[in-house]
């Protein structure tokens, strides 16, 4: 156990965000996410259970999404339904992300295949235990550190 951490952490995932770099992606899945075929090659974790918003919670506790991006955030769009449409899971995940200061602006829809070619540049996957489809997040990794002296 570490102290500050959220439990949802575990110590694989917790590595693997760590080892990822400035701008690289990582995919938050739901359960029904064809992973292992899209995510060939790449680290595929699993938080069996665990619901999208919550994992995401956990994810960004630690993991600081890009500034130098209008949109650090993709969510896969709904089939047969246009923008700005999102479903209660989406409204969900992003009031989540909101509240640690993505803009509204912030997060951008993409149709289905499109989201599949994002997912085959990203540097790992997450599987969720979320069961609602559609559900699926592109997180943009930022950086920490001190402004930049003059």
């Amino acid at each position: 156990m570490l102290k500050g951490i959220d439990p949802l952490l575990t110590p694989d995932l917790l590595k693997l965000l760590a080892e990822m770099g400035h701008d690289d992606a990582l995919v938050m899945a739901d359960a029904n996410f064809t992973a292992m075929s899209l995510g060939a090659g790449k680290p595929v974790l699993r938080l069996p259970g665990i619901g999208m918003a919550r994992a995401v919670q956990a994810v960004v506790s630690v993991l600081p999404l890009a500034a130098d991006v209008p949109q650090p955030v993709a969510y896969m769009q709904v089939g047969g339904t246009e923008a700005p449409y999102r479903s209660a899971l989406q409204r969900e995940t992003l009031a989540v992300l909101a509240s640690g200061g993505l803009p509204e602006e912030g997060a951008e829809a993409v149709e289905r295949y499109a989201f599949y070619e994002r997912v085959k540049k990203a540097y790992a996957i997450v599987v969720t235990g979320e069961s609602q489809p559609w559900g699926n997040f592109i997180l943009r990794k930022g950086v920490i550190g001190e402004t930049l002296r003059a």
